[in-house]
């Protein structure tokens, strides 16, 4: 679970010519709500903006001077050679605090841009994939437990002691060829683990790049992460802990993308598609890290918060800002189905549907809230 900051950031790890700056585009560029990345050393950087339909809705009702979505920032490190490697992530800021990576796993099929291992094979490639990351972090555990044993000699403390047996339990696991998601670590230790930013420990979501024959052929069917899972050859991979997939054709997306919004919509339709590919990724990025959405409304702004779920009133307000939390008196809160329903704040008062929480109050998934506190 991200240490959260209102703003999820994902970054894209994959091989090359697997379509991965092609997602990038689609994921910061695409969307007349988004921003294209900017570069940042060789790293490029954008902000795509959410897609909520509830905040539309709730924008309609309070027509307020702004609209402030939910954010995510998309970290993109173009590939060298044949990828994007774990070692040449381990100094980048932007990969090592990323709250997941997204992995873009080549399914697509183009002879005119070979794949540079060859046939393509997607679990192939997913696993490769992990073994860099397992032995970059490798690396990271076994110089932190030389440097532990220098300081043990000076100084034996409990708290170094401590950190020594948790990389110790760490650096088996790598070297049994297991990322550390899947290590079941709890309370402080899972906190610890987080400081040492090891990279196959974040929460990956893969993200399968179909071919433009399998989304024409089969639409919505075809974008099932189920059927191109097995297709792909993914199935064992995905069951790991804290791994999750979803499937785009990048390069189509991109291309709808770029159309006026009621052309999309009308493409999208065709495929036999929902929703975007943009609002596929994000909501299965939010998905697989447990987040969730509240909102804060009124004439002059409304805005989409996103944090983990499970967070209690006084942790979302802090979100906010830090001085709401601490003087956090009450939450005003209702939830999103009783406003649209009711049409206004004053009649769901009426109805008794406008809570008074306190500080332990678990935020839950649309609350519409009001922070009360004193300054």
């Amino acid at each position: 679970m991200p240490g959260f900051n209102s703003m999820l950031r994902a970054a894209l790890i994959g091989f090359g010519s697997s379509g991965k700056t092609t997602l990038f585009q689609l994921m910061t560029g695409a969307h007349e709500t988004a921003r294209t990345g900017h570069a940042r050393g060789d790293t490029s950087i954008g902000i795509s903006k959410v897609p909520d339909a509830r905040l539309d809705r709730l924008t309609a009702m309070y027509n307020p001077r702004k609209r402030v979505p939910a954010t995510v920032e998309f970290s993109d490190l173009p590939a060298s050679g044949r990828a994007a490697g774990a070692q040449t992530l381990i100094d980048i800021a932007a990969y090592r605090n990323a709250d997941a990576l997204v992995h873009v796993l080549r399914a697509f099929r183009d002879p005119a841009v070979p794949h540079p291992a060859g046939p393509i094979d997607p679990a192939r490639d997913a696993q490769a994939m992990e073994d860099e990351l397992i032995l970059a972090d490798l690396g990271v555990a076994e110089r932190r437990l030389e440097r532990l044993e220098k300081d043990l000699k000076k100084q034996r403390t409990a708290e170094l002691e401590h950190e020594r047996d948790v990389l110790t339990v760490c650096r088996a696991a790598l070297e049994e060829g297991r990322p550390l998601r899947a290590l079941d670590l709890k309370g402080d230790d899972r906190k610890r683990l987080r400081g040492f930013q090891f990279f196959s420990a974040k929460p990956l979501l893969v993200v399968i790049n179909l071919d433009e024959s399998d989304l024409t052929g089969g639409g919505e069917a075809a974008m099932h992460i189920d059927r191109a899972a097995d297709a792909a050859g993914l199935t064992p991979f995905l069951s790991r802990a804290a791994t999750a997939a979803v499937a785009v054709c990048a390069k189509i997306e991109l291309e709808i993308g770029q159309l006026a919004p009621a052309d999309a919509e009308a493409f999208l339709a065709d495929l036999g598609l929902k929703e975007s590919g943009l609002h596929r990724v994000i909501r299965a990025s939010y998905d697989l890290l447990s987040l969730i959405s509240f909102f804060t409304v009124g004439e002059d702004e409304c805005r989409a918060w996103s944090i983990p779920r499970g967070t209690s009133a006084q942790l979302a307000a802090g979100e906010i800002h830090s001085d709401i939390a601490r003087g956090f008196i009450r939450a005003e809160v209702v939830g999103y189905e009783p406003l649209v329903t009711r049409g206004s704040m004053a009649a769901c008062r009426e109805h008794g549907e406008v809570r008074l929480e306190g500080k332990e109050y678990i935020v839950a998934d649309g609350d519409i809230i009001n922070f009360r506190f004193a300054t």
